[in-house]
């Protein structure tokens, strides 16, 4: 489905939207990064998709283009201490709801990527594969990405071992044998370790 202003303008007749959405739920290592965009109505940003989609010379050329256009926008995290304390799914809204809040309009409606839209003080609308659909969404899901892909390349130059630069702490073939010869390190998120322990 190609990313239009259809469906959002049908939200945007009597509400001030934004878009939010995460990155990093899947890795093994690493906070959880969420963003939270309010654009122009109609605002035409050029290569605008959702960041699953994008490379990431294409994700850093958009987000300059999204922070030009935007008229509010946020980032923010949750710890990997949150994500063992709370469950990923928590941590998740836990940052959307901290960059909701770290906005300086406030939307009167949200749409939330993903089937699951609570603990917000705004009204919230979840939506199943949102950043390939409404634009706002996706521009948060750029942030988000590009964000947490930076803090994975500072996290590189303090591990240099694991290749988080590399794989931005997925568990791929390398990261997980780099784990299993060094054991974890404090941006590890143990729960998500388990199963790798349970194949050695």
């Amino acid at each position: 489905m190609p990313l239009t202003w259809e469906y959002e303008s049908e939200y945007r007749k009597t509400s001030v939207v934004c878009g939010c959405d995460e990155a990093g739920r899947g890795p093994l290592a690493g906070p959880v990064y969420a963003a939270a965009v309010i654009l122009p109505d109609g605002a035409d940003i050029c290569g605008l998709d959702d960041s699953k989609k994008l490379s990431a010379k294409q994700r850093e050329a958009v987000r300059g283009r999204i922070l030009e256009t935007a008229l509010d926008s946020a980032v923010a995290f949750a710890t990997v201490e949150e994500i063992e304390s709370l469950n990923i799914l928590g941590a998740s809204l836990l940052a959307m709801r901290r960059a909701v809040e770290a906005l300086r309009i406030r939307p009167s409606l949200l749409l939330i990527d993903g089937n699951v839209a609570r603990g917000f003080a705004e009204p919230a609308v979840a939506v199943i594969g949102g950043g390939a659909k409404y634009p706002s969404v996706a521009a948060a899901s750029v942030l988000a990405k590009t964000a947490r892909d930076a803090y994975c390349i500072e996290a590189d130059a303090q591990y240099p071992q694991y290749g988080f630069a590399q794989h931005k702490g997925y568990g791929t073939k390398a990261h997980r044998a780099a784990i299993l010869q060094y054991g974890p390190c404090p941006l590890h998120r143990k729960s998500f370790l388990k199963k790798l322990w349970e194949k050695v």
